[in-house]
């Protein structure tokens, strides 16, 4: 069923709004700007239906487990949340980590990027795929099923590798620690994706899945906007990838090579790969031109 906004929006009933702006500042991310409007209108009732999934898989779990004469730990609730990159799934995955994590009955909440699970430049350099990084081949996905499979049959603690935008790499040693959560949120581009043929894919794993929607021109856009901010900020530090974008590009040339990258690597993605994984999504959220939420669309069965 599809429903606008309005509709959708009243559907939050009395679920009440705890997060503050400074909160909200703290999960939102460069130039996207979602406000306590659209927390309010699209993220409360989100929040409100993952509840009432989460406490109706509680409940069959336990039911399960009283059958076996279980006394274990039911397996974490897992939410995919996927979409382009620059068209906010990251904000929504952590606004949802926040605001699932204040009802009471899951208060343990991990949100994981599948940018963790990226092969080490190292790697995507020897088999010639660094101007392929991000589409499905550029990742360690047998790495990524088994985590996720093994969160699934409760596994108390694993340990991923942690990716650093600002290295535009894994970091060697560096991990992330996972210990079962009640709800695991895993967040990227290409977490959709249909399994190879005899194997499982990481959306095998998801008792719910989200996917942030735009048009293309739009999230261009976005993306160009977000780039001229970093050059601004992120890009500004010694130590950034592309600290070389601050310092020996000017403005227009630095635009015309995000440009570029948008349009022989990003827009090729999201077209071959991540929007044709859309209608797998439980859940799809339309963002229109000002990056604000106009539709939601939500499989029932």
């Amino acid at each position: 069923m599809e429903l606008d906004r309005e509709q959708w929006a009243a559907l939050r009933a009395n679920t009440p709004l705890s997060l503050t702006e400074a909160d909200l500042a703290a999960v939102r991310g460069t130039t996207d700007p979602t406000s306590l409007e659209d927390v309010r209108d699209i993220y409360l009732p989100l929040s409100r239906l993952l509840n009432l999934y989460v406490g109706a898989t509680q409940q069959r779990h336990a039911a399960v487990r009283a059958f076996l004469a279980e006394d274990a730990r039911p397996s974490p609730f897992i939410i995919g949340v996927a979409g382009s990159v620059a068209v906010g799934k990251s904000t929504t995955a952590r606004l949802l980590r926040s605001l699932l994590a204040q009802w009471p009955d899951h208060p343990d909440v991990e949100l994981v990027s599948t940018d963790n699970f990226l092969n080490p430049n190292s790697v995507l350099e020897s088999r010639g795929l660094m101007r392929r990084k991000g589409f499905p081949e550029s990742y360690d996905r047998r790495a990524l099923v088994r985590f996720v499979s093994e969160m699934k049959a409760g596994a108390e603690r694993i340990d991923i590798p942690v990716y650093s935008h600002l290295a535009y790499d894994i970091v060697p040693g560096l991990t992330q620690t996972v210990s079962r959560p009640d709800i695991l949120i895993v967040e990227g581009i290409n977490v959709l994706q249909p399994a190879v043929p005899g194997r499982l894919a990481v959306a095998d794993f998801f008792d719910f899945s989200i996917y942030v929607d735009a048009k293309v021109e739009n999230i261009r856009g976005w993306y160009l906007d977000r780039f001229r901010e970093l050059r601004r900020t992120a890009f500004a530090d010694p130590r950034s990838y592309f600290h070389h974008m601050a310092t020996n590009y000017d403005e227009g040339e630095a635009l015309d090579f995000a440009a570029n990258t948008w349009r022989t690597i990003n827009e090729i993605n999201l077209v071959e790969n991540i929007i044709p994984t859309r209608g797998r999504a439980t859940l799809v959220l339309y963002k229109g031109d000002q990056h604000r939420v106009q539709r939601v669309r939500l499989r029932k069965t």
